[in-house]
């Protein structure tokens, strides 16, 4: 299996991050690339740099001024009076003031709130070099997938937390709707995502709500109780063209590898019914019992059997790196997900 990287992307470097109303140390750390190319060259894996992504297959999903944004973010900020080093927001546009007429701020200030669904995505300098680095690997990877194979993505940041115009949740561009789109682009009638990162895939759940060429599903912890909170029901089935092609598989906390597999199999089951002809896997470790905030138990073991099942759909597939946030444990989860994917 053919692997894709960027060294840009250990450029992101966030500090911020905040727990229960405390300040703490960012979890998404270059770190994470680390220990998952490790868990490829224990495979005898060696990623390819995945060359810089046009333009057009970041705009085929997101919104041009929102790419403005966060490309001139940081130097923005950094010309402020007494700025911190990255850009947080201390408010964000509520669903009252953009049902009531909201306008985009013409500060950075005011677009830092405009942009960002919560404060867990924090731009310094960097960021957009290494989002926009991650596209690209993103993009390499669909790029095999069209062309009838698979291959893995280490895309970081993650992605699945975008939507259009707003980053969250460690993500800043959809990486695994960006592979979704270049599918379709290379011919791809019907294509699959299927999400298994512990956190509900809500950005990849909302730039598709109305699609009828791309099936969602996402398995993850009780939103009642997770981030991102507010979506990740399973009532949530999709809208307009789109009404039915949305399937969300929320878990209760602590659920381990019988649910977490059977929840993934049905997944892969409506897959299938949906006729799919290409996938793409939101790949998450953070289901991992060891994980720091984790909801579910999932066993490396797991990890193998969900990787033999999705492979099973015999389906060409981009595999996109989403979280998973325990450094000593993602490279050895890596390389139990390949194995049981069985192109290792």
């Amino acid at each position: 299996m053919r692997a894709f990287h960027h060294p840009d992307q250990q450029r992101h470097q966030p500090r911020f991050f905040l727990i229960r109303g405390q300040v703490r140390p960012n979890f998404e750390v270059p770190a994470r690339a680390e220990a998952l190319l490790s868990g490829l060259a224990t495979l005898g894996i060696t990623p390819e740099v995945a060359p810089a992504p046009d333009r057009a297959a970041l705009e085929a999903v997101h919104a041009p001024d929102y790419l403005a944004y966060l490309e001139g973010a940081a130097s923005a900020w950094a010309a402020l009076p007494d700025a911190g080093p990255e850009v947080v927001a201390n408010m964000h546009a509520t669903a009252d003031a953009l049902a009531n007429g909201a306008r985009r701020p013409q500060g950075i200030i005011g677009q830092a709130a405009w942009y960002s669904a919560d404060n867990a995505c924090p731009i310094g300098p960097g960021t957009w070099e290494a989002s926009r680095a991650a596209a690209g690997v993103a993009l390499a990877a669909a790029a095999e997938a069209s062309a009838g194979r698979s291959a893995y993505a280490l895309c970081r940041p993650p992605g699945h937390h975008a939507y259009r115009a707003r980053a969250g949740g460690h993500c800043y561009l959809n990486n695994a709707a960006i592979a979704a789109a270049a599918l379709q682009r290379a011919g791809a009638k019907r294509v699959a995502t299927i999400d298994i990162d512990s956190h509900h895939g809500n950005g990849t759940q909302g730039l598709f709500w109305e699609s009828d060429a791309v099936f969602t599903f996402s398995v993850h912890g009780d939103p009642h109780r997770y981030y991102p909170f507010f979506t990740g029901h399973a009532e949530e089935r999709g809208g307009g063209p789109g009404t039915g092609l949305n399937l969300n598989a929320p878990l209760a906390f602590g659920t381990g590898d019988a649910g977490w597999l059977a929840a993934i199999t049905d997944g892969a089951a409506a897959a299938r019914r949906f006729g799919a002809e290409a996938l793409v896997v939101s790949l998450g470790f953070d289901a991992s019992e060891h994980e720091p905030l984790n909801a579910l138990a999932v066993t490396a073991d797991g990890f193998a059997r969900a990787g033999a099942l999705l492979r099973g759909l015999g389906l060409p597939t981009a595999i996109i790196q989403e979280g998973g946030y325990n450094v000593d444990w993602l490279g050895r989860l890596l390389e139990r997900f390949l194995t049981g994917w069985g192109e290792a």
